[in-house]
């Protein structure tokens, strides 16, 4: 009983402190493996949740996703999950990939210079 108290609260707190963009990536988690188990409602609404998530101030990519979004969901109520899930695996590495690459970048931007440690010898 305590263990299912301490989780939640971990996951509360995972969500509570995860960028926008680890959210989606949640967000997918949830998705895939509602898919998985052939959980209906809970695959409808956490894709749906995604569709309604999308930025529209950017058509041409909110355009794409929400095509492929209303397709799983079509899928799902056809009760084809595995090609549901199948797209929902492939877009998921593909924000895991972008969110790496932007961790990559990030560090790279607030590494000190290569050079720092040997004109630190130097001056001192």
């Amino acid at each position: 009983m305590y263990a299912a108290a301490y989780q939640k609260q971990y996951r509360q707190q995972d969500v509570m402190n995860a960028s926008p963009l680890r959210l989606v990536i949640m967000t997918y988690d949830l998705a895939i493996r509602a898919c998985e188990q052939q959980d209906f409602t809970k695959s409808v609404r956490t894709i749906s949740a995604l569709r309604d998530a999308l930025d529209l101030d950017y058509p041409e990519v909110a355009g794409g996703l929400f095509r492929l979004y209303q397709w799983c969901l079509d899928n799902i109520r056809k009760g084809d999950y595995a090609s549901a899930l199948l797209t929902l695996r492939e877009l998921r590495a593909a924000w895991a990939a972008t969110e790496q690459n932007i961790t990559a970048r990030s560090a790279t931007l607030s590494a000190p210079p290569a050079y720092s440690a040997s004109l630190g010898n130097i001056l001192t």
